[in-house]
């Protein structure tokens, strides 16, 4: 697996959160993504980042445009020093929620990408890493 570039923004803010989805767009158009899977991922993206603002208290968010053969991808790690998720089996059903939304943000995010992968230690903060591949 090849990284052709790397970016990392912060999010500590909503504005931070219209920066990442700004930025995964540009990642998805460089690689070649079609509309369809570029909305994809920058709704991942987008619904991550709220969660990494809301739930951890700000973070950041790494984004690699990856190959691996022929085949490329946009791959992107959300981290935070949050409180954790006490329980990510229940945190990741459809309709639950802590904050009073939906609570389609993790469950939804997955479904959007082709990896999802979730740590989360309570009292120190959760990474969520997602590859959206072409």
């Amino acid at each position: 697996m090849t990284v052709q570039k790397t970016e990392t923004l912060s999010i500590q803010s909503s504005a931070d959160v219209v920066l990442v989805r700004q930025a995964v767009r540009q990642f998805a158009i460089e690689i070649g993504f079609s509309l369809v899977d570029q909305t994809k991922i920058v709704t991942a993206a987008s619904e991550l980042a709220r969660n990494t603002l809301d739930y951890g208290e700000g973070g950041i968010v790494k984004l690699e445009s990856l190959q691996v053969g022929g085949q490329r991808g946009l791959k992107l790690t959300f981290e935070d020093q949050g409180a954790g998720i006490p329980d990510i089996e229940l945190a990741m059903k459809d309709g639950f929620t802590t904050g009073g939304g939906l609570g389609m943000g993790l469950g939804g995010a997955k479904r959007l990408v082709n990896e999802f992968a979730i740590e989360s230690v309570v009292g120190e903060g959760t990474r969520v890493m997602i590859v959206r591949w072409k």
